[in-house]
């Protein structure tokens, strides 16, 4: 079975444009033995439920590509099944920018980034925004996060790719770079706790 993400990111201008460059024979292998990835596998629910961002991307009325980051804690974009993603769409800028693009143009793109170890996935497919569902909402609330909930987005993936980590910077976020400051310093608070307890004893 080919891989989905193919049928939708190689446009008759792409495979022009590889042919060009040399790299069409490659990518129709690559594509033709490739899985499909038109639903959530086990590793993507994974990956998604430990970042805490990523950008969504829809097309306005005039042609123009829109990204905005979303963001939350841990958790705060979930699987609700093998096709379907969900998260509560906090107050944000209040320009609506996303919510009027997703009301003439359904088509979207999620890209998640794992900066801490150089990972990414892809998302094409379909979201729709949810304002009057309080049972979904409530679903998508992250718990002990206090920002206000306007809305839920659902993206419905049609096909993901996952790229290799070349020229991927290497970023911690303050709770992961804690964890590697507690873990490097380890060393020294249990030798000064010993010295402590040497000296006071």
């Amino acid at each position: 079975m080919a891989s989905k993400f193919a049928d939708i990111a190689f446009t008759p201008a792409v495979k022009a444009a590889q042919t060009q460059r040399g790299s069409r024979e490659t990518y129709e292998r690559y594509t033709a033995k490739a899985p499909a990835n038109d639903t959530i596998t086990p590793e993507l629910a994974e990956f998604i439920a430990h970042i805490d961002g990523g950008y969504l991307g829809t097309v306005s009325s005039n042609g123009y590509p829109y990204i905005q980051f979303r963001g939350g804690p841990p958790g705060f974009l979930k699987v609700l099944d093998d096709k379907t993603i969900g998260f509560a769409d906090f107050s944000g800028n209040v320009q609506y920018i996303t919510v009027g693009n997703l009301s003439e143009n359904n088509k979207a793109f999620l890209f998640l980034m794992d900066y801490r170890h150089r990972r990414r996935f892809k998302l094409w497919g379909h979201a729709r925004y949810v304002e009057d569902d309080p049972e979904l909402i409530e679903q998508l609330r992250v718990p002990d996060y206090p920002a206000k909930i306007e809305r839920a987005v659902v993206f419905t993936l049609e096909a993901f790719s996952q790229n290799c980590p070349q020229h991927i910077p290497v970023h911690y976020s303050e709770a992961e770079l804690q964890v590697e400051i507690d873990a490097a310093t380890a060393p020294l608070q249990a030798k000064i706790a010993d010295l402590e307890a040497r000296l006071n004893g």
